[in-house]
């Protein structure tokens, strides 16, 4: 879809933010950049399709980690001056009911996606995902206590600037389970004004034809062509990556923001938020007064909130809880066990975290195939849904090591396609527990993968409707024939029980090939962390808006209904203080 042009007169409210009216003095080692999804999202920025989202970087992109004068004559001098001009700004008033009078501090503990060409590409989705490391890797890979690897965006952008691009809008149950009172007018409206900017209709080619085909020949019927709705059936859904393969990502919304009323500090690391006693309002005996972050060379600072303003976490399902917890905010007895001084008793904080577990096989076919995220997806009334993906991966064997001695040898490359499954929910719900004081070190998950047998359940189903697909006719091109003349797959990995019709053996197929597909949501549940407007309970001026508040995944994929939500909450705030 291209992007479409949009009145003056309209508002954005990006994904997550920390709104101030007064900016504590920047040390003149901080680099003052651009934003990605860490924490905090943009409010009431009008927008201008005028604004060119290159020319907005432009301004910070001397500042580029590593940040170091030497290196960048000019970079303090420029930095000083943003700085400058950020103190005058810092001094216009928040208030009133024009959109002119505020200001927006974005603090992103990663770096800016485009600096990553595998990132931006759908070539370099698993190398983006198993390139890591512990600190500045755009994904920060963790491991929960069930043995699942996982991962977490650490990017302007979040994990939309890291995922699969798939996007598709949430089930109505969704809307009727989650504990929120939803204007769907405005949900339709965030929805449509994030799929004009950022979604685009894919170019199906041979591997999702053939998933596409073969799901109507199993019977996950009826076609729905193309469909950004949530439909019975199977459709091809929307993608953030545009024609020419190139990634789109919440970052992107920037480039509708009037930047004059926004200051972004990318490798910012929000270490705790600051909390006071407020008498001035009487509903909550404490609030949010501003934060304490890190910059990527060590140094603390600190932003704080005028009267009105407020800061809002978009850390996601780790994140959120994980920060609100190292600021006080959690279970009483826990919190002063750890040595951690105690804000606000709140004891669900980091409970009833949940992971849709995702099952599947992978095969090798007899030609090449292109690469292909998610594109088409099976909506079965059996509680499970199915996705395809296809990728071309580095070949190693003990052989090619033995009699290819050259380190420097062109790699082998093979494709890779599988088709896979996610169940909805999940019913099994686990929690998360700190590791340490230091945000940067990932606290310690566990999802309890299948512990109600629900889920199971749904995940037997899943399996079996991948071996009825498996055998259509559409999967025959993807077939070896062998010396007697039969067809058959080349596997990677493990392969469906024989007898699909047993239930045990299927159990255990799923039980022993349990991974994730990053759609991890809970940890801040709406009514018991947050309230039905995202407002942390007991605590003013400080909101979570993120998938930490959901208590099932939306829909097929979560990406469009936590899109939608940043611009949805946003309105909501503007509405408030008129």
């Amino acid at each position: 879809m291209a992007k479409s042009n949009f009145g003056l007169s309209q508002f954005i409210s990006f994904l997550v933010i920390l709104t101030v009216n007064s900016m504590a003095r920047a040390q003149p080692q901080q680099s003052i950049q651009f934003f990605s999804s860490f924490i905090l999202v943009l409010f009431l920025i009008p927008l201008n399709p005028k604004t060119d989202f290159n020319r907005f970087l432009s301004l910070y992109r001397s500042e580029l980690p590593p940040f170091r004068v030497q290196r960048h004559p000019d970079a303090l001098r420029r930095l000083l001056r943003l700085h400058n001009r950020w103190r005058r700004y810092r001094r216009m008033p928040l208030g009133g009911d024009t959109s002119e009078f505020f200001s927006v501090l974005v603090l992103e503990r990663g770096g800016i996606p485009y600096d990553y060409p595998n990132l931006m590409t759908q070539e370099g989705f698993l190398t983006t995902l198993t390139d890591v490391d512990t600190l500045t890797s755009p994904a920060q890979a963790f491991t929960s206590e069930d043995g699942v690897p996982n991962a977490r965006g650490r990017v302007l952008g979040g994990s939309s600037a890291i995922n699969a691009g798939f996007y598709s809008r949430a089930n109505q149950d969704f809307y009727e389970n989650s504990s929120i009172n939803w204007n769907l007018r405005v949900v339709n409206q965030s929805y449509l004004w994030v799929e004009r900017a950022i979604v685009f209709h894919p170019d199906l080619k041979n591997w999702q034809l053939a998933l596409r085909d073969g799901l109507l020949e199993s019977g996950v019927d009826p076609y729905n062509g193309f469909s950004l709705d949530h439909l019975l059936g199977t459709k091809i859904g929307g993608s953030t990556f545009d024609s020419s393969g190139r990634r789109h990502s919440a970052a992107d919304l920037l480039s509708y923001a009037k930047n004059s009323n926004i200051r972004v500090a990318v490798h910012a690391s929000v270490e705790r938020v600051l909390v006071a006693s407020d008498s001035a309002n009487a509903g909550a005996r404490q609030s949010a007064i501003g934060v304490i972050y890190r910059d990527e060379l060590g140094f603390y600072h600190h932003a704080m909130v005028r009267e009105k303003g407020e800061v809002i976490l978009s850390a996601g399902a780790i994140g959120s809880p994980h920060l609100l917890l190292l600021s006080g905010i959690g279970p009483r007895g826990y919190l002063s066990s750890l040595g951690i001084p105690v804000v606000h008793h709140l004891p669900s904080v980091g409970q009833f975290l949940y992971d849709n577990p995702r099952n599947g096989i992978s095969i090798v076919p007899p030609t090449p195939l292109e690469h292909s995220l998610i594109q088409v997806v099976g909506i079965t009334d059996s509680g499970a849904y199915l996705e395809a993906a296809s990728n071309v991966v580095p070949f190693a064997s003990p052989s090619r090591s033995v009699f290819i001695r050259n380190p420097s040898s062109s790699p082998l490359y093979v494709t890779v396609a599988s088709i896979m499954e996610k169940i909805i929910g999940p019913v099994s719900a686990g929690s998360l527990r700190l590791a340490s004081t230091d945000i940067r070190i990932n606290p310690i998950v566990r999802f309890n993968y299948f512990s109600d047998l629900a889920d199971l359940e749904r995940c037997i189903n899943g399996t079996r409707k991948i071996g009825d697909v498996l055998r259509s006719r559409s999967m025959d091109e993807f077939k070896f024939q062998d010396r007697l003349g039969g067809r058959s797959f080349r596997y990677v990995g493990a392969i469906l029980p024989a007898d699909q019709s047993n239930d045990r053996l299927m159990g255990e197929f799923c039980r022993r090939t349990v991974s994730t597909i990053w759609h991890y949501h809970g940890g801040c549940l709406v009514g018991k962390v947050v309230d039905r407007k995202f407002r942390v309970m007991g605590i003013g001026s400080l909101r979570v808006v993120d998938s930490s508040t959901f208590s099932i995944s939306p829909g097929t994929n979560p990406q469009a209904t936590v899109l939608m939500l940043g611009r949805y909450v946003g309105m909501q705030i503007i509405r408030e203080r008129r």
